[in-house]
């Protein structure tokens, strides 16, 4: 039995010798007495392979020549798994298990593209979406330019692991301040990157997949939610502009946006073709956008809705249709709006100067309005002796949101507010009408709390 044993042995060996030298080529052709050594042993006698040696101090060494015909070598102080990890130094992987992770990353092709870089990789996959719109492809090149390439872009593909893009995002999270959504977009554009990759049989695993679950856990992180204004705060909101000497140049937008549920750069870009008074309806075919450019510049352009969905008509209710008709006799005294954004012209909402407005302009509105309502409501409140009907600090986008949360709570056919919204997916019809439920739940709960005889 022991021969056998030993007959087995030298057979395992002289396999694996002969896979060595067809996968990885002129290993033996390293110094001259190395390559004729096949006897060639370590300190505790036992016969090394070809490639393999043991220096002085008692570490071992492979040396091999890559696809590129460099030489390359790793070390470690154990020749196999079974050997003790000598006193005082670091535990490691066996060489010889160094060496199948070596083999194995040839037979596989991974070798020969040590030299690809993220960065490369990453310019490849741009370029081969035509489908992004312009403003995604741009706001992709940003955060990739920003904050990948000179970070981790430099960086071989296959040289990136879990670990690598782990201690990266925990860098834009704890050191740079990125926030939830950011991190995701980061993700967003890294990901399929890797996918590529391993479809191209450059990785076999893609280092980002999971990742965002993780740091959601180990931050704690909870996506923030958009909450729509009460029908109490809309009210409010909409009264004081409506008074207001200082902002009810702004009522006609703001009733626009609330009877529409508009995305913001939707409404921007109506044009007063767009309204259709003889069928009541506003035609939604495009957006209007201001975002940086491949130019560096920041610039308003044109772009189709979000998604095909967005492409929709919109009943218009009375008093929508009162706004913009006395918002038409309103120009046609001061002058109608002479910009031209990519051959689209007659643009409905104008700022002071006569040309079309940006979101965040009306968000900046925002915000003064919500903060002197609420200066001025704290101050009547104390004086008459009440609470004070706050508004929450919110962005334009929570009109859209608030329209959809009034729609839901008076409509009942999903399907219909998910086309008058230009939802995608009806998923996110749904998430806003069962928050309005919710309410609704709370407030019957509250009447039927009232009736405390029936308890």
């Amino acid at each position: 039995m022991i021969f056998f044993a030993a007959i087995v042995e030298n057979l395992a060996d002289l396999c694996y010798t002969m896979l060595v030298r067809e996968v990885l080529g002129n290993v033996a052709t390293l110094e001259k007495e190395e390559a004729m050594s096949t006897k060639r042993k370590d300190n505790k006698g036992r016969i090394l392979r070809d490639g393999e040696i043991q220096k002085p101090d008692g570490r071992y060494e492979f040396r091999y020549y890559d696809i590129n015909g460099e030489r390359k070598s790793f070390y470690s102080w154990r020749l196999t798994v079974t050997d003790p990890v000598p006193e005082g130094k670091r535990n490691c992987t066996s060489l010889r298990e160094m060496e199948c992770d070596i083999i194995r990353d040839v037979q596989d092709g991974l070798l020969t593209q040590q030299k690809a870089t993220l960065n490369g990789r990453w310019d490849d996959y741009i370029e081969n979406k035509p489908e992004l719109k312009q403003s995604t492809r741009t706001n992709y090149r940003y955060m990739y330019d920003k904050y990948v390439r000179n970070e981790i872009g430099s960086l071989s593909i296959v040289s990136i692991k879990y670990s690598t893009m782990k201690k990266f995002f925990n860098h834009l999270i704890h050191d740079l301040g990125f926030k939830p959504n950011s991190v995701e977009i980061v993700h967003t554009i890294l990901h399929p990157v890797f996918t590529i990759a391993m479809r191209d049989g450059l990785i076999r695993i893609n280092p980002t997949d999971g990742i965002m679950a993780e740091l959601k856990r180990s931050n704690d992180w909870e996506k923030p939610k958009r909450h729509a204004l009460t029908e109490e705060q809309q009210r409010a909101f909409m009264a004081y502009v409506e008074t207001s000497d200082v902002y009810k140049h702004w009522n006609p937008l703001f009733a626009c946006l609330l009877g529409t549920g508009c995305r913001v750069g939707e409404m921007l870009g109506l044009r007063w073709e767009d309204v259709l008074w003889k069928e009541n309806v506003i035609s939604i075919n495009h957006n209007l956008i201001y975002r940086l450019q491949d130019s560096g510049k920041v610039e308003f352009h044109i772009t189709t809705p979000k998604t095909r969905s967005g492409i929709r008509v919109i009943p218009m209710f009375q008093n929508v249709r009162r706004e913009l008709q006395n918002e038409y006799m309103r120009q046609e005294k001061t002058g109608f709006c002479q910009d031209i954004v990519d051959g689209y012209c007659g643009f409905i909402w104008q700022n002071r100067f006569g040309t079309v407005l940006s979101p965040h302009c009306v968000n900046r509105a925002i915000a003064r309005i919500v903060e002197d309502h609420n200066s001025e409501e704290a101050e009547a409140a104390k004086k008459e002796e009440r609470e004070p009907l706050l508004i929450p600090k919110f962005s334009v986008h929570q009109l859209r949101h608030t329209f959809c949360t009034r729609l839901c709570e008076r409509e009942r056919d999903l399907k219909l507010i998910q086309e008058i919204m230009g939802h995608a997916d009806i998923s996110t019809t749904m998430d806003i009408y069962n928050e309005s439920n919710t309410d609704r739940k709370k407030a019957s709960f509250a009447r039927l709390e009232a009736m405390t005889d029936l308890f």
